[in-house]
């Protein structure tokens, strides 16, 4: 098979690029900066091949010959659209490691389009949101009827460079989540929760987390709020950010963030070793009857690298019907207990 890793210089790109090398798969790396495609290039036995997305032209030439693009060059606000456009265009099938609600309801929109042209497009293929969709699509099915879903995330082995950008484009703007199907704020009272991760007990706040978006094309299910649980510090830093408003978001202070989010190291593979996300859901109907479920994880990281590389692997067999699809959609509920280092504790 032909598939391309664009982005792989990025840190979740090395990790999958690595990966899937370890793993006797020989995909193109790609991006913008020749200097980091060769040297990365030289170190796992990788073709490169240089391209930016700001010509059509040019990037559906560089799709030439390839079956499977797996983006992983964020802002995706910024950059999903343009690798869909273009592998609409070439038949190319396309995933990516996204969590922005916006991208996906933008992406998983071309549904018809992507079934006409025979093309699959599978946005947020990592962490962000293959656990947590495959664990909102069996509470579902424990739970016909539900009316409601909460869901909560917790991670502390820190964050990249990528993941802290994408980050810093909410800053200043407040939680985000479904009601009546309908994408809007977070409802008075839904704010803070306390859930019950499989490690332990965890108080957790409101974010705009690509599952409000995803678990409703997944489940159905029209009102869904999305926690995460923070560290000590970050909950007031995050409702401060959350006061300021637009001025959090102003060119000056979002340049100044943004080169120090670059800086960033990312965590170490002795971090992530020691790291495991964590995921609960709550699945409830008009009744108060109510089911709920864990997943723990590797590290978000590692699972990323470890669900791109297997879903690259699965398009590029060309066995998947042509269209745009979440995770659980795409793959079915159970995917998730493929994936190295995952324990599902089922909804009860």
């Amino acid at each position: 098979m032909a598939w391309m890793i664009y982005g792989a210089y990025g840190y979740t790109g090395r990790l999958v690029a690595a990966l899937a090398a370890e793993r006797g798969e020989i995909p193109l790396i790609a991006g913008r900066d020749e200097r980091r495609l060769r040297t990365l290039g030289e170190r796992l036995e990788l073709e490169h091949r240089v391209f930016d997305l700001s010509d059509q032209r040019v990037v559906r030439a560089q799709l030439e010959g390839v079956d499977v693009v797996a983006h992983c060059a964020g802002p995706f606000s910024a950059t999903a659209l343009p690798m869909v456009d273009a592998c609409v265009a070439t038949g190319t099938h396309y995933l990516d490691i996204t969590g922005e609600i916006d991208v996906f309801e933008a992406v998983l929109a071309r549904h018809d389009e992507a079934r006409a042209g025979g093309v699959v497009l599978l946005p947020g293929s990592g962490f962000d949101v293959v656990p947590s969709d495959c664990l909102a699509a069996m509470l579902a099915q424990a739970l016909p009827g539900a009316v409601r879903l909460a869901l909560a995330i917790r991670a502390t082995g820190g964050v990249s460079p990528g993941t802290a950008r994408t980050a810093l484009e909410t800053l200043g703007s407040p939680a985000r989540a479904r009601v009546g199907g309908v994408i809007g704020p977070v409802p008075a009272g839904s704010e803070r929760r306390r859930v019950a991760f499989a490690d332990g007990d965890a108080a957790t706040q409101a974010i705009a987390w690509g599952d409000v978006s995803t678990a409703y094309h997944s489940t159905g299910i029209g009102d869904i709020v999305v926690y995460a649980a923070l560290p000590a510090l970050a909950a007031p830093l995050l409702a401060l950010a959350q006061m300021a408003g637009p001025a959090a978001r102003s060119r000056p202070v979002q340049g100044l963030l943004r080169r120090v989010a670059g800086r960033l190291p990312g965590p170490s593979a002795e971090t992530r070793a020691k790291t495991q996300g964590q995921l609960w859901g709550e699945a409830t109907d008009a009744h108060g009857t109510a089911v709920t479920g864990t997943i723990t994880t590797l590290d978000p990281y590692d699972l990323s690298a470890d669900a791109v590389v297997r879903i690259a692997r699965r398009l590029a067999a060309g066995t998947m019907a042509p269209g745009a699809f979440t995770p659980s959609q795409a793959h079915g509920a159970d995917f998730v207990r493929e994936l190295d280092g995952t324990e599902v504790r089922s909804p009860a």
